[in-house]
């Protein structure tokens, strides 16, 4: 299992996502982004994230 927590990408949001993988994490923080933070994922933006990533 694989997480990927807002805070970390340095937005003031408790959401935490959980994934089997790093794929599953991305899928999920597109539309978490867009929704609530009202940016894009891009594909800069998601190599980012891709180093935030944690095991869960």
């Amino acid at each position: 299992m694989k997480e990927l927590s807002c805070r970390d990408a340095g937005f003031d949001c408790d959401t935490v996502l959980r994934g089997e993988t790093v794929d599953d994490l991305l899928d999920q923080a597109g539309p978490h982004a867009k929704q609530v933070h009202g940016i894009e994922v891009t594909p800069d933006r998601a190599a980012q994230l891709r180093t935030l990533v944690r095991d869960a």
